[in-house]
């Protein structure tokens, strides 16, 4: 889905479980990691993850524009926009959009750790990518001292 797509869509809903256009820009931001999408105060703007939409589909982008509508139309009209608005509860129930999304799924780094400790009272394993000084560090789960095993 392109960005004109997105814009396209949200102005569709808009007009469709709103009654009232949408007048500002919808696009992906591919910075986007942890949440679906995200309603911009000083633009109006509106942007979603692209990472959701190759996830899970229309269907979850849908419920994440709604909710992201929710707040636009709310704040233009000087209403409660924010999560614990009674407003922004009341018309996210009508509409019918998520609450929370779904976790978007994070791509594995190929970085992988350094530095192999364990502890030598309860076996506990750390891995690090910085190396640690067992001198002054150890174990968060019974306080014993650590013991380096490995390091590349």
């Amino acid at each position: 889905m392109t960005d004109e797509e997105l814009q396209k869509l949200t102005e569709e809903i808009s007009i469709q479980f709103f009654n009232k256009k949408f007048r500002h820009k919808a696009r992906f931001n591919k910075r986007l990691r942890t949440t679906g999408g995200r309603y911009l105060l000083r633009t109006h703007d509106i942007e979603m993850n692209p990472h959701l939409f190759a996830a899970f589909g229309i269907e979850e982008l849908i419920g994440v524009i709604k909710h992201e509508l929710v707040h636009y139309h709310l704040h233009i009209e000087g209403k409660g926009y924010k999560h614990g608005d009674y407003d922004f509860k009341y018309l996210l129930n009508k509409v019918g959009g998520s609450r929370y999304c779904q976790s978007v799924p994070e791509k594995r780094r190929t970085e992988s750790y350094k530095y192999h400790y364990i502890c030598t009272d309860c076996t506990q394993s750390f891995k690090r990518k910085r190396k640690i000084d067992t001198k002054r560090y150890v174990c968060g789960k019974c306080r014993g001292k650590l013991k380096p095993i490995s390091s590349k």
